[in-house]
């Protein structure tokens, strides 16, 4: 229970803003005579279950579907201002299901369907189901098309690609002289923000929840770790639960708890030009896209609005003080900012230049650092939720949203996977105010980029480096950026540009840009034969690295709770497992080396720093018996894979590094070179025989040092990321947040052989997996061959996300794909699906998996694939080393693998 005494509660800077627009008190709580003041306050509410800040669409979209659930009456929504009181000319109000991820996909058509529902229950919505028009002025956009066509099928989306002249058809304004064709959605279209946000709150209002106007929230507050109340402008509510629905201030609102809630969005100028009416126009013309010209356009109510997303976009409000007011956001209109969209406007639309212009409107709108929405709960505070940084589609994700946050509010999960969106992707350093001023530069221009495969930001770079980072410069290395480490992906030497001042090799970002063979294959094939064949040298130091510990037995038991794998191991040893969620699916994939009796260090994917730790802290014992430390920056992590690492290492390290002393899949920790304290893993994470060396940072440098000179003759070479990637594809491994995620059972993806049923604690989702034991799986994890019908050097190459077809029926979607090299086939991992007439998922069986032809689209073409179930062995020049050798999906291979080394 709140304990009022223990808190000092003191106003701060007041603010509770929605998004949307304006209009009628819904419940009129909250004048400004101070007459009604003591009325007022008699009134106001002292508890609820959930309070929500901003009463914009995403506010009002939470609690409508809170009320639908039956927290209607526990509900409060609190507005600084009137409900909604935002203008429409400052919103675009597309609602497009194309998105860039899956879950945003699947929320924005949750709207579609919401808003069409809602209509017809007499609730205005302002939906116009005019459809959508894509154009492409050249061959890798029409590509792009062409893949977003092929995708369809496995979003459920209704598209098709068009030529120039059918275009033209569906909307006579646009000039098709340069264009090469588009896409077609009918299923597009447009809304009123003003008219739903109107609708959601009296939908919401009628089924018992409270909308509060003039009421301003000075202090989130929170007492173990989870909320407890908000105290406002007109007092304090104690609640259970406090939704961040702020939108442009979303960050400033995370700002009003202690710790800090990290809500990384920054705005940037955003501009709608509205002309005047256009005799003639008709109703029903399309949203246009023409993303190559960075531009949008829609009619409306007779008139045009249009905007766009240019490639440098300018910060506001640099200083970090935001605005307190809607009025005041608003900013001078910037022509000279707006020219380069003004040009491809008129150049797209030539009749615009005899349109009267209305005006232009700049109405800054805030972006996330990865141009994603930020929703879920906060790593800070537990039952502290966000939903924010929608862009300028706050329509189109409003109703998915409000769906999946109300779902997590009341029972605990989502049905939908949202770890591509969920508020712990991110790291305190992207929620620095001046990484995101630069940053907010460059997202908006990718709003409208060519999708090719290995995106690199161009921003907030050189920002997290291991120590050897200068050395890895210096041999070449080309870098991708990951949780803001900076990490090879390619060495290339090929190039003498040095920097004229320090006479340093210059700082170089990895790019692809084509959806073909990419620039890099042949670099990339030579460190992979190396790995393969000789020694491999690559910078793991972006890993997640945790120490968990306790006196006693205590992280043992907690452990073997959150694992559903064993981990009771003896001292030195090392187990792959997975933290299962309740419905059985990853929350996180891991290494668990045992240091001590009482003592583990943990591995995790880069991507996981933020996720993981929140996920274990939240199920270790409430006294602090266990204790997690996150290691991450404490040590440089060094990968030698190959043949050849043995004896590399023996050279260094003062042990015997005989399999009989030093097994595969366990842990020592080593003297190497000079260094003392090395926690040495013998395995790599991609299939092959190596080591991973943790080096306190100290002493990076000089075991890097000597690896490097002994393993001149043992022929070592820098490896990248894009090598490692390679590898672990053609060898079958999954990695979390690429193959599998929240959504996904490891008896879907074949590694059932990693869940202990019998341990002596229960794990979490254990049940949940038993039941699917019985009744089998539903989906299942493949890897899929291209055979020689798919030529790597002349088609387009598969990135993920290619729909999968068996016996000519579409089955499933690929997840991460690659080139193996040395199978020389272009390999695809996903899953498939059993479909029966009626589109119900089925059991999927080994049977049914190898009974099938199957194909893969790529980019509108299909390509035979032979399929396979199991980590395959790879021809290699050092068949008896290979023996050993960890093979990662399905049980029956493991069990041989493990055959071999006894």
């Amino acid at each position: 229970m709140f304990r009022k005494r223990l808190y000092s509660i003191t106003s701060s800077s007041p603010l509770c803003k929605g998004k949307t627009s304006s209009l009628r008190t819904t419940q009129a709580i909250g004048s400004d005579t101070s007459s009604s003041h003591n009325e007022e306050f008699s009134n106001f509410p002292k508890s609820a279950k959930v309070v929500i800040c901003g009463s914009g669409v995403q506010g009002a979209a939470v609690a409508y579907h809170l009320a639908k659930m039956g927290w209607g009456k526990e509900t409060v929504v609190l507005d600084q201002g009137k409900i909604g009181n935002v203008t429409s000319w400052l919103s675009s109000g597309l609602i497009g299901m194309f998105k860039p991820s899956r879950p945003e996909t699947k929320l924005a058509q949750y709207s579609i369907k919401m808003y069409k529902e809602m209509e017809a229950a007499g609730l205005e919505t302002g939906w116009k189901q005019c459809g959508s028009l894509l154009l492409a002025r050249t061959i890798d956009r029409m590509t792009m098309l062409k893949k977003m066509k092929a995708l369809s099928r496995a979003r459920d989306i209704d598209c098709d690609v068009i030529t120039p002249e059918e275009a033209q058809k569906l909307c006579p304004l646009i000039a098709i002289d340069d264009l090469k064709g588009g896409l077609w959605i009918p299923g597009d279209g447009i809304g009123d923000p003003y008219k739903l946000c109107l609708s959601l709150a009296s939908a919401a209002e009628k089924e018992g929840v409270t909308l509060i106007e003039n009421c301003a929230v000075q202090r989130i507050i929170n007492e173990g770790g989870k909320v407890v109340a908000v105290d406002t402008s007109k007092g304090l509510i104690e609640c259970d639960y406090f939704v961040n629905c702020g939108g442009f201030w979303a960050r400033k609102i995370g700002q009003m708890s202690e710790p800090f809630v990290k809500v990384p969005l920054h705005p940037c100028e955003h501009y709608y030009l509205h002309t005047k009416t256009i005799p003639g126009l008709d109703p029903m013309t399309p949203v246009v896209r023409d993303q190559d010209g960075h531009i949008y356009f829609r009619e409306n109510e007779g008139r045009l609005m249009t905007g766009g997303f240019e490639p440098v976009a300018k910060p506001a409000f640099e200083d970090g003080n935001i605005p307190d007011s809607f009025d005041q956001r608003r900013l001078p209109a910037d022509w000279d900012h707006f020219h380069i969209l003004l040009e491809q406007l008129l150049h797209r639309v030539p009749s615009m230049k005899d349109a009267a212009l209305e005006r232009l409107c700049n109405g800054p709108e805030a972006f996330s650092p990865d141009c994603k929405w930020i929703v879920g709960e906060a790593p800070e505070i537990q039952n502290y939720f966000v939903a924010a940084g929608m862009k300028t589609v706050g329509i189109a994700a409003a109703g998915g949203v409000g769906k999946v946050t109300a779902d997590w509010i009341v029972n605990g999960y989502s049905e939908i996977d949202m770890y591509e969106l969920d508020i712990r992707r991110f790291l305190g350093l992207h929620n620095n105010r001046k990484f995101l001023r630069d940053r907010a530069r460059e997202v908006p221009g990718i709003h409208y980029r060519i999708a090719y495969p290995f995106w690199e930001f161009k921003t907030g770079r050189n920002l997290r480096m291991s120590p050897i980072y200068p050395n890895l410069k210096e041999a070449g290395a080309v870098f991708g950026q990951v949780m803001g480490y900076e990490r090879p992906s390619w060495f290339d030497l090929s190039e003498d540009e040095v920097d004229e001042v320090d006479g340093t090799r210059p700082y170089r970002i990895a790019y692809t840009n084509t959806f073909s063979k990419p620039p890099w294959f042949d670099i990339v094939k030579e460190e992979y034969s190396a790995c393969r064949e000789a020694v491999g040298l690559s910078d793991y130091s972006s890993f997640t690295k945790f120490d968990l510990w306790s006196r006693g037995t205590e992280v043992v038991d907690s452990l073997q709770y959150l694992c559903s794998n064993d981990v009771d191991i003896p001292i030195g040893g090392i187990i792959h497992t997975g933290m299962q969620n309740k419905l059985g699916g990853y929350e996180n994939d891991c290494s668990l080396a045992r240091v001590a009796e009482n003592h583990y260090m943990l591995i995790a994917p880069t991507i996981q720093q933020t996720r993981c730790k929140v996920w274990i802290q939240k199920h270790l014992p409430s006294d602090g018996s266990v204790v997690l430390s996150d290691v991450t920056s404490m040590y440089t992590a060094i990968c030698i894979m190959g043949p050849l690492t043995r004896a590399l290492l023996s050279e260094l390290a003062d042990v015997d590094l005989n399999p009989k002393y030093f097994p595969f899949f366990t842990f020592k920790k080593l003297d190497v070179g000079l260094a003392s304290g090395i926690r040495v893993m013998n395995l790599t994470h991609t299939g092959e025989l190596g080591y991973v060396l943790y080096i306190p940072n100290e002493f990076a440098l000089h075991v890097y040092a000597g690896l490097i000179e002994v393993g001149k003759k043992y022929g070592l070479r820098h490896a990248g990321y894009y090598a490692m990637r390679a590898l672990r594809i053609e060898k079958f491994y999954a990695f979390w947040g690429q193959d599998i995620d929240s959504s996904t059972t490891p008896l879907e993806c074949g590694r059932a052989f990693r869940v202990k049923f019998n341990k002596d604690i229960d794990f979490i989702g254990k049940e949940a997996l038993m039941k699917q034991r019985e009744e089998g799986v539903k989906r299942m994890y493949i890897q899929l061959i291209l055979e020689d019908d798919y030529d790597h050097e002349v088609d387009v190459w598969p990135s993920g996300r290619e729909t999968i077809y068996r016996d000519g029926k579409y089955v499933g979607v690929t997840t991460t794909t690659g080139f193996g090299f040395t199978l020389g086939r272009q390999i695809c991992l996903g899953f498939i699906q059993n479909f029966d007439d009626n589109g119900i998922p089925q059991e999927v069986t080994n049977d049914y998996v190898m009974s099938g032809d199957y194909e893969v689209d790529i980019a509108g073409i299909r390509y035979s694939a032979k399929v396979n179930l199991h980590s395959p062995n790879l021809p290699t020049k050092y068949p008896e080393l290979e023996k050993g050798r960890y093979m990662a999906t399905r049980e029956d291979t493991q069990r041989q693998a493990q055959a071999n080394v006894r």
